[in-house]
């Protein structure tokens, strides 16, 4: 990871993009409007899950300051590396791990070649990408822990849509022959 600009940063390995609210921002009981998506990270990418067990430490160190100045027990702060096994009921994230980004920034989408993507449906809940976050502390209303903020996203692949999706096609793939008004 040549390209890590600070050890708060992580850029994944392959994950499934799910939630995926990464074109237009929005607002989760009338807060700051948001780009965001949980990203699953599968239990077998050791690599990512260590880059990001790494990230948040340093996060944690980084983030003394909101924490009074002293580094607080890791088990005492709400951690973004959450077990999708545990937390969800959910096959998609079955065997893996998931972290939720987000962002009052657009995050830059691109293609496998770094190109710009522009069609919004290329970019959806279930496709594969590789995506850069960044973790950070937090402490605000007696909530204390690291966050995990969207950087950008490379879409790498496509995958099943998650969340019952079809396509329009799927939906109207009937026999244009069957005359109805006869």
């Amino acid at each position: 990871m040549a390209n890590q600009k600070s050890n708060t940063k992580v850029v994944t390995g392959v994950v499934r993009l799910s939630y995926a609210n990464v074109w237009e921002p929005a607002s989760i009981n009338g807060g700051t409007p948001k780009y965001s998506v949980s990203l699953i990270i599968p239990k077998s990418d050791q690599k990512t899950i260590d880059a990001i067990n790494a990230a948040v430490d340093a996060a944690i160190k980084d983030g003394a300051a909101k924490f009074g100045g002293k580094i607080p027990n890791k088990a005492a702060l709400k951690l973004p590396l959450r077990d999708g096994d545990i937390e969800r009921e959910d096959e998609a994230y079955k065997d893996s791990y998931f972290v939720n980004a987000n962002s009052t920034t657009a995050p830059q989408i691109v293609d496998r070649s770094v190109q710009p993507i522009l069609d919004r449906a290329e970019v959806y809940s279930g496709c594969y990408a590789r995506v850069s976050v960044n973790f950070y502390a937090f402490n605000s209303n007696g909530n204390r822990g690291i966050a995990c903020g969207l950087g950008n996203i490379q879409k790498v692949k496509d995958g099943e849509p998650l969340g019952g999706r079809t396509s329009a096609a799927d939906d109207f793939a009937t026999d244009l022959d069957d005359d109805f008004l006869a």
